[in-house]
């Protein structure tokens, strides 16, 4: 009821306003024991390995408009990955899939989609 107090308008679209800016997304944090422990970069690895060969399925599910709301926030610009193609490294926020920094130097720890819509 916040938002309603003070007239505010909310919207979960992931680019609400047509512009010059990166839109918003649901970016999400994953890991399994494997991924956490000492040698996890490997598992990692094998799991964007994994998540490249269904990009499109993915970029289909991850917006209730299987991707036509998220094509205007993933253009590859403003720390995006581009709709189209697949791609990952360690601190890169304009990847698909990121590693943060610390877990490439750690070796071990998570992965982030940044792919998923604010509306997924």
């Amino acid at each position: 009821r916040v938002a309603e107090d003070f007239g505010v308008i909310v919207s979960f679209d992931p680019k609400p306003m047509i512009g010059d800016w990166n839109g918003a997304g649901a970016h999400t944090n994953f890991s399994t024991e494997p991924m956490r422990i000492d040698g996890g970069l490997a598992h990692i690895e094998k799991a964007i390995d994994l998540l490249s060969k269904r990009h499109k399925a993915h970029i289909r599910a991850y917006d209730p408009n299987e991707g036509a709301d998220n094509a205007r926030r993933l253009t590859g610009l403003h720390e995006t990955s581009s709709i189209n193609d697949f791609s990952a490294g360690v601190a890169n926020r304009g990847a698909s899939i990121r590693i943060p920094r610390q877990v490439g130097e750690e070796g071990k720890g998570y992965l982030e989609d940044r792919r998923p819509s604010s509306n997924c």
